[in-house]
């Protein structure tokens, strides 16, 4: 089995092993490192990412506390493999045609049953290697991206936040929700203002995250999700 390739991670002020952990859930999240792939060695690896191998052991015993990665003996660290029951949902998810079975109203209704909860649950379950990976997103989102990089954001941000609730069937939902409001979502980001109430909307879901506010980011993910609804049916009527 060939080994993966793990690219660099930028550096911050804070604990390497948080900002290692952070790096790796991200590249699993994205589809970087996939379900399967096995990582290079231990001493190989830390080499490469300029760590220590305590730092290396401190982050992949986090993952593996997430289930995100697996340490086996005289194999090496393997990215995990999905549950089965996350495996059928995906299945039973990715069946469902957008055209014929389900409209854009019924998707983003869905986003405002679902999405608050996942909110809800992080603000209780985010550990701080999630709230790294949540400041990376807004901190990118400041930075007045062009609207498709924008939207690419603004579903990262929602996809690691799902994460951040630690549980993989609610990601499956969001995941698949996501592609079937994409078309649409590039609306709210095809202008300036529209880009600037996503980022205010996120900001505000960090906030009550961050507060460990279970309510207030649900509240909050409500809002913004409302809010951007009301922008795409401004550009779409």
């Amino acid at each position: 089995m060939p080994l993966a390739s793990v690219p660099p991670m930028p550096r911050r002020a804070r604990s390497i092993s948080i900002e290692l952990a952070a790096h790796v859930e991200r590249l699993i999240a994205t589809g970087v490192l996939r379900p399967g792939e096995r990582l290079p060695p231990e001493r190989e690896l830390a080499a490469s990412l300029s760590v220590s191998r305590s730092t290396l052991r401190e982050a992949m015993h986090e993952l593996e506390g997430k289930h995100l990665v697996e340490r086996r003996t005289g194999r090496g660290t393997i990215v995990a493999e999905q549950a089965e029951s996350v495996t059928e949902l995906y299945a039973g998810l990715a069946g469902v045609r957008l055209d014929a079975d389900v409209t854009l109203d019924d998707a983003t209704e869905l986003r405002l049953i679902v999405e608050p909860r996942i909110a809800a649950a992080a603000a209780v379950r985010a550990s701080p290697s999630n709230f790294v990976q949540l400041e990376d997103v807004l901190a990118r989102s400041a930075l007045d991206p062009a609207a498709e990089r924008s939207l690419e954001l603004d579903v990262e941000f929602h996809l690691m936040l799902a994460h951040a609730a630690r549980n993989p069937l609610l990601v499956a939902l969001y995941t698949m929700t996501s592609r079937w409001t994409e078309s649409v979502r590039r609306h709210s980001h095809a202008t300036p203002e529209g880009r600037l109430r996503s980022l205010e909307g996120h900001r505000a879901i960090y906030r009550a995250v961050a507060a460990r506010d279970a309510e207030a980011a649900a509240t909050a993910m409500d809002e913004h999700l409302s809010t951007i609804r009301d922008v795409i049916a401004r550009r779409t009527s």
